[in-house]
Protein backbone atom coordinates (compact mmCIF):
# COMPACT_ATOMS: atom_id res chain seq x y z
CA UNK A 1 0.00 0.00 0.00
CA UNK A 2 2.67 2.36 0.99
CA UNK A 3 4.60 2.09 -2.63
CA UNK A 4 1.29 1.82 -4.14
CA UNK A 5 0.55 5.68 -2.67
CA UNK A 6 4.26 6.33 -3.43
CA UNK A 7 4.16 6.11 -6.84
CA UNK A 8 0.38 7.56 -7.16
CA UNK A 9 2.25 10.88 -6.13
CA UNK A 10 4.88 10.53 -8.00
CA UNK A 11 2.77 9.82 -11.18
CA UNK A 12 0.54 13.29 -9.86
CA UNK A 13 3.84 15.16 -10.46
CA UNK A 14 5.24 13.63 -13.72
CA UNK A 15 1.55 14.51 -15.15
CA UNK A 16 1.45 17.75 -13.78
CA UNK A 17 5.04 18.30 -14.93
CA UNK A 18 3.81 16.93 -18.46
CA UNK A 19 1.09 19.15 -18.88
CA UNK A 20 2.82 21.90 -20.48
CA UNK A 21 3.85 23.04 -16.96
CA UNK A 22 0.85 24.43 -14.52
CA UNK A 23 1.05 27.63 -12.43
CA UNK A 24 0.86 26.68 -8.81
CA UNK A 25 1.32 29.49 -6.05
CA UNK A 26 0.07 30.57 -2.77
CA UNK A 27 -2.77 33.17 -1.76
CA UNK A 28 -3.12 34.92 1.72
CA UNK A 29 -6.30 36.04 2.91
CA UNK A 30 -7.11 39.21 2.15
CA UNK A 31 -10.68 39.35 3.87
CA UNK A 32 -12.64 37.41 6.26
CA UNK A 33 -16.49 38.41 5.88
CA UNK A 34 -19.99 38.12 5.28
CA UNK A 35 -19.93 39.43 1.52
CA UNK A 36 -20.26 37.82 -1.47
CA UNK A 37 -20.71 40.13 -4.92
CA UNK A 38 -21.13 37.02 -7.02
CA UNK A 39 -24.31 35.57 -5.46
CA UNK A 40 -25.22 38.21 -3.49
CA UNK A 41 -24.05 41.50 -5.28
CA UNK A 42 -24.49 44.83 -3.16
CA UNK A 43 -25.09 42.91 0.24
CA UNK A 44 -23.06 43.05 3.54
CA UNK A 45 -23.82 40.51 6.33
CA UNK A 46 -24.79 37.70 3.17
CA UNK A 47 -26.12 34.38 4.40
CA UNK A 48 -22.49 32.83 5.56
CA UNK A 49 -19.10 34.17 6.13
CA UNK A 50 -16.69 34.00 3.48
CA UNK A 51 -12.60 33.54 3.31
CA UNK A 52 -11.25 36.21 0.19
CA UNK A 53 -7.92 36.13 -1.22
CA UNK A 54 -6.72 37.92 -4.58
CA UNK A 55 -6.79 41.92 -5.36
CA UNK A 56 -7.27 44.34 -3.51
CA UNK A 57 -10.15 46.10 -5.23
CA UNK A 58 -12.46 43.47 -3.95
CA UNK A 59 -15.69 44.91 -3.10
CA UNK A 60 -19.39 44.19 -1.93
CA UNK A 61 -20.52 44.96 -5.46
CA UNK A 62 -18.02 44.03 -7.84
CA UNK A 63 -19.58 45.92 -11.02
CA UNK A 64 -18.10 43.20 -14.10
CA UNK A 65 -17.38 46.27 -16.15
CA UNK A 66 -14.14 47.14 -13.38
CA UNK A 67 -11.50 45.43 -14.27
CA UNK A 68 -9.65 44.26 -10.82
CA UNK A 69 -6.09 44.58 -12.31
CA UNK A 70 -6.52 48.15 -12.92
CA UNK A 71 -8.15 48.94 -9.56
CA UNK A 72 -6.17 46.64 -7.18
CA UNK A 73 -3.25 48.23 -5.67
CA UNK A 74 -2.10 44.61 -4.24
CA UNK A 75 -2.94 41.74 -4.51
CA UNK A 76 -2.26 38.48 -1.84
CA UNK A 77 -1.57 36.40 -4.20
CA UNK A 78 2.36 35.38 -4.81
CA UNK A 79 2.08 36.48 -8.57
CA UNK A 80 2.22 40.65 -8.80
CA UNK A 81 0.25 40.55 -12.14
CA UNK A 82 -2.97 38.26 -10.92
CA UNK A 83 -5.38 40.80 -9.15
CA UNK A 84 -8.47 38.28 -9.44
CA UNK A 85 -10.44 37.55 -6.61
CA UNK A 86 -10.89 33.78 -5.33
CA UNK A 87 -13.16 32.98 -2.18
CA UNK A 88 -14.74 30.05 -0.31
CA UNK A 89 -16.77 29.32 2.58
CA UNK A 90 -14.79 28.88 5.99
CA UNK A 91 -14.57 25.82 8.04
CA UNK A 92 -15.51 26.05 11.61
CA UNK A 93 -14.85 23.44 14.34
CA UNK A 94 -18.19 22.71 16.56
CA UNK A 95 -17.56 22.11 20.10
CA UNK A 96 -19.72 20.14 21.94
CA UNK A 97 -20.40 23.24 24.36
CA UNK A 98 -22.44 24.93 21.45
CA UNK A 99 -19.61 27.03 20.58
CA UNK A 100 -17.53 27.61 17.27
CA UNK A 101 -14.15 28.64 16.37
CA UNK A 102 -12.80 29.31 12.79
CA UNK A 103 -10.35 26.31 12.08
CA UNK A 104 -6.55 27.30 11.26
CA UNK A 105 -4.88 27.16 7.50
CA UNK A 106 -1.17 26.40 6.46
CA UNK A 107 0.25 26.32 3.07
CA UNK A 108 0.41 23.42 1.21
CA UNK A 109 3.70 20.83 0.39
CA UNK A 110 3.65 18.20 -2.11
CA UNK A 111 5.28 17.10 -4.97
CA UNK A 112 5.79 20.56 -6.28
CA UNK A 113 7.21 21.63 -3.22
CA UNK A 114 5.71 23.96 -0.26
CA UNK A 115 4.08 27.09 -0.45
CA UNK A 116 3.46 30.38 2.29
CA UNK A 117 0.26 31.38 2.86
CA UNK A 118 -1.49 33.31 6.07
CA UNK A 119 -4.95 31.41 6.10
CA UNK A 120 -6.20 31.83 2.57
CA UNK A 121 -5.43 29.07 -0.59
CA UNK A 122 -3.42 27.85 -2.85
CA UNK A 123 -4.51 28.26 -7.04
CA UNK A 124 -3.61 25.81 -9.75
CA UNK A 125 -4.35 26.86 -12.88
CA UNK A 126 -3.72 23.79 -15.40
CA UNK A 127 -3.88 23.19 -19.10
CA UNK A 128 -4.30 20.46 -21.14
CA UNK A 129 -3.19 21.56 -24.64
CA UNK A 130 -4.13 24.70 -26.65
CA UNK A 131 -6.52 27.19 -23.57
CA UNK A 132 -8.27 30.29 -24.39
CA UNK A 133 -7.10 32.65 -21.31
CA UNK A 134 -10.28 33.86 -19.30
CA UNK A 135 -11.31 37.30 -20.73
CA UNK A 136 -12.11 40.60 -18.37
CA UNK A 137 -14.92 40.51 -16.69
CA UNK A 138 -15.25 36.51 -16.18
CA UNK A 139 -16.82 34.85 -13.15
CA UNK A 140 -17.74 31.73 -12.31
CA UNK A 141 -18.42 29.56 -9.29
CA UNK A 142 -18.80 25.56 -8.63
CA UNK A 143 -20.65 23.95 -6.06
CA UNK A 144 -23.86 24.19 -4.14
CA UNK A 145 -23.66 26.38 -1.22
CA UNK A 146 -27.23 24.82 0.09
CA UNK A 147 -26.55 21.13 -0.78
CA UNK A 148 -26.71 18.75 1.54
CA UNK A 149 -26.64 15.31 -0.46
CA UNK A 150 -22.91 14.17 -0.91
CA UNK A 151 -24.58 11.87 -4.23
CA UNK A 152 -24.95 15.22 -6.11
CA UNK A 153 -21.28 15.99 -5.80
CA UNK A 154 -19.10 15.03 -8.37
CA UNK A 155 -16.12 13.74 -6.11
CA UNK A 156 -13.47 14.07 -8.65
CA UNK A 157 -14.17 17.68 -8.46
CA UNK A 158 -15.06 18.61 -4.63
CA UNK A 159 -12.85 16.28 -2.06
CA UNK A 160 -11.78 16.05 1.12
CA UNK A 161 -8.94 14.26 2.27
CA UNK A 162 -7.45 12.93 6.04
CA UNK A 163 -3.97 14.37 5.81
CA UNK A 164 -2.33 12.25 9.05
CA UNK A 165 0.91 13.21 8.74
CA UNK A 166 2.71 15.47 10.69
CA UNK A 167 2.61 18.40 8.64
CA UNK A 168 1.50 20.36 5.28
CA UNK A 169 4.84 19.30 3.71
CA UNK A 170 5.46 15.18 4.34
CA UNK A 171 2.79 14.22 0.98
CA UNK A 172 -0.02 12.07 1.65
CA UNK A 173 -2.01 9.66 -1.02
CA UNK A 174 -2.10 10.38 -4.73
CA UNK A 175 -4.03 12.86 -7.02
CA UNK A 176 -6.49 15.31 -5.89
CA UNK A 177 -9.75 13.72 -5.32
CA UNK A 178 -8.51 10.28 -6.09
CA UNK A 179 -8.14 7.25 -3.51
CA UNK A 180 -10.35 7.87 0.10
CA UNK A 181 -11.01 10.85 -0.63
CA UNK A 182 -14.24 12.14 0.48
CA UNK A 183 -17.28 14.50 -0.59
CA UNK A 184 -17.99 14.65 3.39
CA UNK A 185 -15.69 17.05 5.67
CA UNK A 186 -13.65 13.49 7.57
CA UNK A 187 -14.50 13.25 11.10
CA UNK A 188 -11.39 11.23 12.35
CA UNK A 189 -9.30 12.31 15.06
CA UNK A 190 -6.51 10.66 13.88
CA UNK A 191 -6.44 13.78 11.08
CA UNK A 192 -3.31 16.68 11.64
CA UNK A 193 -5.32 18.62 8.69
CA UNK A 194 -8.08 18.39 6.07
CA UNK A 195 -7.12 18.83 2.58
CA UNK A 196 -9.68 20.33 0.78
CA UNK A 197 -9.96 20.38 -2.96
CA UNK A 198 -12.17 22.64 -5.14
CA UNK A 199 -11.72 21.97 -9.28
CA UNK A 200 -13.77 23.96 -11.26
CA UNK A 201 -15.21 23.95 -14.79
CA UNK A 202 -12.71 24.13 -17.95
CA UNK A 203 -15.56 24.23 -20.73
CA UNK A 204 -16.30 27.56 -22.01
CA UNK A 205 -19.52 28.51 -24.15
CA UNK A 206 -17.12 31.03 -25.70
CA UNK A 207 -19.84 34.10 -25.44
CA UNK A 208 -21.05 35.07 -22.09
CA UNK A 209 -18.93 36.35 -19.32
CA UNK A 210 -21.43 34.64 -16.57
CA UNK A 211 -24.52 33.50 -16.57
CA UNK A 212 -27.42 33.88 -14.14
CA UNK A 213 -26.52 30.77 -11.78
CA UNK A 214 -22.96 31.93 -12.82
CA UNK A 215 -22.64 28.26 -13.81
CA UNK A 216 -24.80 27.69 -17.13
CA UNK A 217 -21.90 29.44 -19.02
CA UNK A 218 -18.86 27.07 -18.04
CA UNK A 219 -19.06 23.04 -17.86
CA UNK A 220 -16.72 20.15 -16.97
CA UNK A 221 -15.57 18.15 -20.64
CA UNK A 222 -14.33 14.43 -20.43
CA UNK A 223 -11.98 12.83 -18.12
CA UNK A 224 -11.96 13.75 -14.41
CA UNK A 225 -9.45 15.35 -11.98
CA UNK A 226 -6.98 17.69 -11.94
CA UNK A 227 -5.41 16.87 -15.29
CA UNK A 228 -5.98 20.19 -17.11
CA UNK A 229 -9.62 18.80 -18.75
CA UNK A 230 -10.25 16.53 -21.90
CA UNK A 231 -12.40 17.20 -24.51
CA UNK A 232 -14.82 19.81 -24.19
CA UNK A 233 -18.69 19.44 -25.65
CA UNK A 234 -20.14 21.23 -28.19
CA UNK A 235 -22.16 23.88 -26.09
CA UNK A 236 -18.84 24.67 -24.57
CA UNK A 237 -15.94 24.54 -26.71
CA UNK A 238 -13.44 26.48 -25.93
CA UNK A 239 -11.41 25.16 -23.44
CA UNK A 240 -9.86 27.20 -20.34
CA UNK A 241 -7.04 26.54 -17.84
CA UNK A 242 -8.41 24.09 -15.30
CA UNK A 243 -8.92 26.21 -12.27
CA UNK A 244 -8.16 24.45 -8.96
CA UNK A 245 -8.77 25.82 -5.36
CA UNK A 246 -6.78 23.96 -2.79
CA UNK A 247 -6.71 24.31 1.31
CA UNK A 248 -5.08 22.74 4.44
CA UNK A 249 -7.30 23.10 7.37
CA UNK A 250 -4.86 22.20 10.49
CA UNK A 251 -7.31 20.42 12.81
CA UNK A 252 -4.62 18.88 15.50
CA UNK A 253 -5.67 21.06 18.04
CA UNK A 254 -9.19 19.73 17.45
CA UNK A 255 -8.30 16.24 17.92
CA UNK A 256 -9.61 15.45 21.67
CA UNK A 257 -13.32 13.56 21.12
CA UNK A 258 -14.20 15.06 24.63
CA UNK A 259 -14.46 18.44 22.87
CA UNK A 260 -16.55 16.74 19.87
CA UNK A 261 -20.70 17.16 19.97
CA UNK A 262 -22.26 14.33 22.20
CA UNK A 263 -25.32 14.41 19.77
CA UNK A 264 -23.43 12.87 16.98
CA UNK A 265 -23.33 15.82 14.75
CA UNK A 266 -20.50 16.37 12.95
CA UNK A 267 -17.43 18.38 14.70
CA UNK A 268 -16.13 20.11 11.41
CA UNK A 269 -18.72 21.81 9.12
CA UNK A 270 -18.56 25.00 6.85
CA UNK A 271 -19.96 28.72 7.51
CA UNK A 272 -23.47 27.47 6.08
CA UNK A 273 -23.29 25.06 9.15
CA UNK A 274 -23.39 22.11 7.10
CA UNK A 275 -21.01 19.86 5.31
CA UNK A 276 -18.57 19.28 2.62
CA UNK A 277 -21.64 18.66 0.01
CA UNK A 278 -21.68 22.35 0.10
CA UNK A 279 -18.28 23.14 -0.54
CA UNK A 280 -18.06 25.33 -2.97
CA UNK A 281 -15.77 28.09 -4.43
CA UNK A 282 -15.55 31.36 -6.54
CA UNK A 283 -13.96 33.16 -9.02
CA UNK A 284 -13.66 36.85 -10.58
CA UNK A 285 -11.16 36.77 -13.37
CA UNK A 286 -8.19 39.76 -12.94
CA UNK A 287 -5.50 39.17 -14.47
CA UNK A 288 -3.29 42.18 -15.91
CA UNK A 289 -3.77 42.37 -19.57
CA UNK A 290 -2.99 39.26 -21.63
CA UNK A 291 -0.40 38.13 -19.00
CA UNK A 292 -2.09 34.84 -18.14
CA UNK A 293 -3.07 33.90 -21.93
CA UNK A 294 1.07 34.20 -22.22
CA UNK A 295 1.59 32.22 -19.17
CA UNK A 296 0.04 29.23 -20.71
CA UNK A 297 1.49 30.00 -23.97
CA UNK A 298 4.99 30.09 -22.35
CA UNK A 299 4.98 26.93 -20.23
CA UNK A 300 5.46 28.97 -17.36
CA UNK A 301 5.86 26.95 -14.38
CA UNK A 302 4.51 26.91 -10.55
CA UNK A 303 5.22 29.57 -8.57
CA UNK A 304 8.02 31.16 -10.55
CA UNK A 305 8.95 33.95 -12.13
CA UNK A 306 8.05 33.65 -15.92
CA UNK A 307 9.84 36.66 -17.85
CA UNK A 308 8.15 34.91 -21.33
CA UNK A 309 5.22 35.73 -20.16
CA UNK A 310 6.11 39.11 -18.12
CA UNK A 311 5.09 37.45 -14.82
CA UNK A 312 6.77 38.54 -11.65
CA UNK A 313 6.95 37.14 -7.94
CA UNK A 314 6.68 38.72 -4.75
CA UNK A 315 7.69 37.50 -1.24
CA UNK A 316 5.76 36.01 1.38
CA UNK A 317 5.98 39.18 3.12
CA UNK A 318 4.49 41.23 0.68
CA UNK A 319 1.42 39.38 -0.44
CA UNK A 320 0.42 38.53 2.82
CA UNK A 321 0.60 42.25 3.94
CA UNK A 322 -1.88 43.03 1.56
CA UNK A 323 -5.33 42.82 3.35
CA UNK A 324 -8.04 44.88 3.73
CA UNK A 325 -10.95 45.86 6.23
CA UNK A 326 -13.97 44.03 6.43
CA UNK A 327 -16.92 45.70 4.52
CA UNK A 328 -19.78 43.58 6.92
CA UNK A 329 -17.83 44.50 10.29
CA UNK A 330 -18.02 42.01 12.53
CA UNK A 331 -15.95 40.00 14.88
CA UNK A 332 -15.39 36.52 13.56
CA UNK A 333 -12.36 35.01 15.55
CA UNK A 334 -12.02 33.40 18.66
CA UNK A 335 -14.55 31.47 19.84
CA UNK A 336 -17.60 32.75 18.69
CA UNK A 337 -21.78 31.72 20.77
CA UNK A 338 -23.24 30.90 16.94
CA UNK A 339 -22.05 30.62 13.80
CA UNK A 340 -21.97 33.84 11.93
CA UNK A 341 -25.14 33.39 10.51
CA UNK A 342 -27.97 36.35 9.38
CA UNK A 343 -27.36 38.16 12.73
CA UNK A 344 -24.07 39.75 13.76
CA UNK A 345 -21.21 37.35 15.17
CA UNK A 346 -21.63 37.17 18.98
CA UNK A 347 -18.35 35.94 21.27
CA UNK A 348 -18.87 32.76 23.42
Amino acid sequence: MQWATLAAAALFAQNAAAQFNMLRFACSQLVVERTDPLVNPGMKFTPHLHQIVGGNSFNVTMDPKNDPAKLSTCTSCSFVQDKSNYWTAVMFFHHRNGSYIRVPQVGNGGPQGRLINKGGLDIYYIPSGRTTAFKQGFRMLTGNAGNTDPSKVQRANICHRCWNSPNENTFVGGAPCSGSDTVEIPSDPSCKMIRQTLIFPHCWDGKNLDSPDHQSHVAYGQGSGATGGGACPSSHPVKLPQVMYELMWNVTQFADRNMWPTDGSPPFVYSMNIGGAAAHGDYVFGWEGDSLQRAMDNGCNLNNACPAAGLTTQPDSVYSACTKRQQAVEDVDGWLKEMPLGSMAIKA
